[in-house]
């Protein structure tokens, strides 16, 4: 037997792996020794993301020719929705409008797409609204990215909606005479607690058109509508403001708006949230209070009915059906009294601003504002090399 001395023994095994080296190795060979190219090797079987840019002009509408193009619906879908946010796209884009849609899909490393993708930005140019531009965008208080206008302005819905169909304010928030303690009030009945004589979808007129008493303009007032004026809310007048007395009637906070409805009407949830209370209460008639993430609440009142299923707890979504306007309580005619509490407070429904889409500002918006510069001179770029 040749004993081997242990420098021997590594020379040979160096220069083992240099013949091989030297030689084309299979396959198994290359599993069982490895190789260099592992991390390559690796690579190229793990999934990859592809961003895609699609043109094209409509016809037969925007979701149709996007598809066509090679868009997949499930992608577009996303810019469907942010767009419905601002334009109508059955009665704003026609045939003829023109698209670019850049967006990102993920693929295995056969090149077969997976997942979901998602848009990048997004440009509709149509004749009746000019062009409108969306961009994919994460603000530093976000936790996902999301589409933007090209403004800055959130194409996600507002934390909260008004919740009528159709919006006619009678009356606004603020001071203002009670409308059942003006003199002529009596002549307008005051509805019970349950349900209103009206049936669902008739139109309301007070029996009486009463003379209004006059109201001071020295003071701001807010003015109401003539159907305002009918249900017993007096017209600013020449009368002087003391105090929280006008033309000697007593002053009270209007603590939200009152908004003109035929009995009957469906009243939405203006936010996702917790029911806290539907019940009758004093003057509010038959109520419903909505708490909104702890901040906000919500509340409606007057209503003839409750939706089914509404009660204390009932966990509520936007846009959900939770009664009927009605003219319970305290009123001189059906209407939906609608307030927005924030932190417990009454604050004005009208232009506030949970009612309205987020705006970019600061630092969030400089970022923004480069992005969008770089989607611009990406497309440029792919425009010179076409």
């Amino acid at each position: 037997m040749i004993r081997m001395s242990s420098h021997a023994v590594a020379l040979a095994i160096l220069c083992s792996c240099l013949a091989v080296s030297a030689h084309a190795t299979s396959p198994e060979e290359e599993r069982l020794l490895g190789c260099d190219c592992a991390e390559a090797q690796l690579q190229s079987y793990l999934p990859f993301t592809r961003a895609i840019a699609v043109s094209g002009v409509v016809k037969d509408g925007l979701d149709r020719s996007t598809a066509e193009a090679g868009v997949p619906p499930a992608v577009m879908l996303e810019g469907l929705k942010a767009l419905a946010t601002t334009i109508d796209l059955d009665r704003d884009v026609h045939d003829g409008d023109r698209f670019y849609v850049r967006y990102a899909q993920m693929f295995t490393a056969a090149g077969d797409p997976i997942e979901v993708g998602h848009i990048l930005w997004l440009e509709l140019k149509t004749a009746a609204k000019g062009t409108l531009a969306l961009h994919r965008f994460r603000p530093a208080s976000a936790g996902q990215e999301s589409l933007w206008l090209a403004s800055g302005q959130s194409t996600a819905p507002p934390e909260l909606e008004m919740p009528l169909a159709s919006i006619t304010v009678t009356s606004g928030f603020g001071m203002r005479a009670d409308p059942v303690d003006q003199p002529w009030a009596s002549r307008v009945a005051i509805g019970p607690i349950g349900p209103a004589p009206w049936g669902a979808g008739q139109n309301w007129r007070p029996k009486v058109v009463p003379a209004p008493s006059p109201l001071t303009s020295a003071g701001k007032v807010n003015a109401p509508t003539p159907l305002g004026l009918a249900m017993g809310l007096a017209p600013p007048g020449s009368g002087r403001l003391s105090g929280f007395k006008v033309g000697g009637a007593p002053m009270q906070l209007h603590e939200g708006v009152d908004l003109v409805a035929a009995v009957g009407t469906p009243v939405y949830a203006a936010g996702d949230g917790i029911v806290i209370g539907a019940e009758p209460k004093g003057r509010y008639g038959n109520w419903i209070e909505i708490d909104h993430a702890g901040k906000l609440a919500t509340v409606y009142g007057h209503l003839s009915a409750f939706a089914a299923g509404i009660k204390a707890g009932s966990e509520v979504k936007q846009g959900d059906l939770i009664g009927y306007t009605g003219n319970t309580g305290r009123t001189t005619g059906p209407h939906l009294h609608f307030e927005i509490r924030v932190n417990g407070r009454p604050t004005n429904p009208i232009g506030n601003a949970a009612l309205k889409h987020a705006q970019l500002r600061g630092p969030d918006l400089v970022k923004f504002r480069k992005v969008v510069a770089d989607d611009l001179a990406e497309r440029a770029r792919e425009a010179k090399s076409m």
